[in-house]
């Protein structure tokens, strides 16, 4: 299954912003696209996504499209770099956490200039695994 690359890019963008607002005006704004993520994993749909495919101008298949399992790999590492911000920011290590917000954001946007860090890491955990079932 696939997505539109629109609708991909408009959910990057979000999580850039959001992120970026989280850290100029207050973490709590990091609990949006945390919420957005934990759903997005749980029901495999994308509030964000969904949100937007109204606004696609042309049918969804003629779009450049982006794999839906790549696209929740990079959702769950988003995830859970957020969910390790909210919590450190919640004890008072905002170093830790400013790392881990910036990581998101800037993964996201590498993403939106055409680099897809997840899709990197993706790609040599499955090459990985099939190294390992071919040696043994």
């Amino acid at each position: 299954m696939t997505i539109p690359k629109p609708l991909v890019q408009i959910n990057q963008s979000f999580i850039v912003l959001s992120v970026i607002a989280g850290l100029l005006i207050s973490p709590a704004i990091l609990l949006l696209p945390f919420a957005v993520g934990v759903y997005t994993l749980i029901t495999r749909k994308n509030p964000v996504i969904l949100a937007a495919k109204p606004l696609l101008k042309k049918p969804a298949n003629q779009y450049t499209q982006e794999d839906r399992d790549q696209q929740l790999f990079n959702q769950w590492i988003a995830t859970v770099c957020l969910g390790l911000a909210l919590v450190f920011f919640t004890v008072g290590f905002n170093g830790i956490a400013l790392f881990f917000s910036i990581m998101v954001m800037a993964a996201a946007a590498l993403a939106l200039m055409g680099y897809c860090i997840g899709c990197t890491i993706r790609y040599r955990l499955m090459m990985m695994k099939h190294n390992r079932a071919r040696t043994n």
